[in-house]
């Protein structure tokens, strides 16, 4: 494993760094350096519109990236960050457009890595990190899925353990007292409610024009085939199908590998090992996968937004 020491030097260097977070393995770059961040776009095969999420050392960096913090982004940064939330603000001239696809806003967040942090702090510049894979596909969730996905394409891997929350973070814009949910992730809407009120959802998630990271419609897709059902079907649509489920009372027979997120149907459990189990199905020589939805409620929300993206439509399967 190479050292936070040397994850720093990689970065002012102009390199690429995949970098461990609480959500998923980010691929970083200097934010600040346009070159750099074209090498996240080229290592990925990103299309240039969809935006990056900037990563921060601590709270008080943000005016290198951003040139308003409105007092409900304030109040949710002190209370989720370090954490899984991306908050979209007004940029300053000196993030690159390349970094928000040209738009006059910016993702920022401050990932709750002990490692991460120090990279940053240690590097001193803001660092912009989308998923660690290849465009499209699985989110990383271990320094051996971004050794698997990207191989030679990242210059250095900083090996942080299995990331904990597993499911990538939500992200909010805020626009005065207005907060506004651009996509579920790591942190359940009922909390962020609780703290600021209300929050409106935006309009057209399923996008090919995002307004900020991970909004496009077809995202985080092995490549196995995937269809997303209500429950467990009694009649398989492939000869090998693979079963993704929260958990199960009796294991139902008949599926070519079955992967049960959560022995207790706990929903942060399930998060944690949702992109492990997808990555494992994709790699079983199956026909086809099927996922069944989950309780539409807090984590949930997060899990079958990526589980939709993953198919582009839902199929019900009988």
């Amino acid at each position: 494993m190479i050292s936070v020491e040397r994850a720093a030097e990689v970065l002012l260097q102009g390199g690429l760094v995949a970098l461990p977070t609480e959500t998923v393995y980010g691929l970083g770059a200097n934010a600040l350096n346009p070159v750099a961040v074209a090498r996240i776009f080229a290592a990925k095969e990103r299309p240039f519109f969809d935006p990056l999420i900037v990563h921060l050392a601590d709270i008080d960096w943000w005016p290198r990236v951003a040139s308003e913090f409105p007092p409900a982004a304030r109040r949710l940064a002190e209370r989720f960050w370090p954490g899984p939330l991306t908050l979209i603000l007004p940029k300053v001239d000196g993030v690159p457009d390349l970094v928000t696809s040209g738009l006059p806003s910016v993702a920022v967040r401050v990932p709750d890595h002990p490692l991460t942090r120090q990279v940053l702090r240690l590097a001193n510049v803001p660092v912009a990190a989308p998923s660690a894979n290849p465009f499209g596909r699985l989110s990383p969730t271990t320094a051996e899925h971004v050794r698997q996905q990207l191989g030679d394409r990242v210059d250095a891997i900083l090996d942080g353990g299995p990331c904990r929350v597993g499911v990538e973070s939500t992200i909010l814009r805020v626009e005065g007292d207005q907060v506004t949910q651009l996509r579920p992730g790591g942190i359940p809407l009922e909390e962020i409610e609780s703290l600021v009120g209300p929050v409106e959802h935006g309009a057209g998630q399923l996008s090919e024009k995002p307004a900020a990271p991970g909004m496009l419609a077809s995202h985080y897709a092995p490549r196995t085939p995937l269809v997303v059902v209500r429950e467990i079907p009694t009649v398989l649509p492939w000869r090998r199908t693979g079963l993704l489920v929260l958990s199960v009372d009796k294991m139902p027979p008949g599926f070519a590998a079955v992967e049960v997120l959560s022995g207790t149907g706990d929903l942060v459990v399930a998060a944690a090992n949702f992109f492990q189990a997808l990555h494992r199905l994709d790699a079983a020589g199956l026909d086809g996968i099927v996922a069944v939805r989950f309780p539409d409620q807090g984590l949930g929300r997060a899990l079958n937004d990526r589980l939709q993206r993953a198919a582009f439509r839902e199929t019900e399967v009988e």
